[in-house]
């Protein structure tokens, strides 16, 4: 699941997503899991669970599922036993990456997370080589088709938000983490379906690359990211065309 990094990449990351849909349900499974363990199996008390629910909601991941996930993870007997990680690196260009990963072998992730960025990269570095580029925050994008631009806006500021733009066709709304859920709560009341809702990594600044080379590895150093049953999230500041 690639992280947010404008419009243009959340539209490759639900193509994908559509071709893959296999994929991404193991993915919230694990993340759904690790919920569960923390904090119990209902959402009304397990504000991270209720979060992590509508981030799969927004991705396509019907009910059904959810709800097999739930009772799969509720009863306490699954086995497995995931670690969060996060790697830091460098894509072509000086591209800041940053990779969330949620698994049961941290050798096993850590090396295959190295392979690609030597591969595709520059190469993977230390914590926080990167991540004083990002700021973390609550991220809701809602498809502006046959909504007013105005009404969102204000609705969205109402309820807590703090910051709203208008891209592509699509509202891109920001809030502080703290308060993304009490937002997100506060829209969905108001009838409105999410392109996406999730606490994410978003750039303080973006970086373009006009190489035909780098972009054919970036693209792929994300791909193989992508495709990693561990990975959870993939945040960077590449602005694509």
């Amino acid at each position: 699941m690639s992280g947010h990094s404008k419009w243009s990449t959340i539209k490759r990351k639900k193509g994908e997503n559509d071709a893959q849909r296999g994929k991404i349900f193991t993915k919230f499974a694990r993340e759904m899991a690790v919920a569960i363990k923390e904090g119990g199996a209902d959402p009304a008390g397990n504000s991270k669970l209720k979060d992590v629910i509508a981030k799969a909601k927004a991705n396509n991941v019907p009910n059904d599922n959810i709800n097999r996930i739930i009772q799969k993870y509720k009863t306490g007997n699954v086995t497995e036993n995931y670690e969060s990680i996060t790697y830091e690196g460098y894509g072509p260009g000086g591209i800041a990456v940053i990779v969330e990963a949620l698994t049961d072998n941290r050798n096993r992730t850590a090396g295959e997370v190295r392979h690609y960025f030597d591969k595709y990269g520059s190469g993977m570095g230390q914590t926080g080589c990167v991540s004083w580029q990002f700021d973390r925050k609550g991220v809701i994008v809602i498809d502006g088709e046959d909504l007013d631009e105005d009404t969102v806006m204000m609705e969205a500021l109402d309820a807590g938000a703090e910051d709203f733009s208008a891209e592509d066709g699509m509202f891109e709304i920001y809030t502080d983490p703290d308060s993304f859920s009490d937002v997100r709560n506060a829209l969905e009341e108001k009838g409105y379906s999410f392109e996406e809702a999730q606490v994410a990594l978003v750039p303080q600044n973006y970086i373009q690359m006009n190489d035909e080379e780098g972009v054919k590895n970036m693209t792929k150093l994300l791909d193989m990211l992508d495709d990693n049953d561990d990975v959870q999230n993939v945040y960077h500041n590449w602005e694509q065309e």
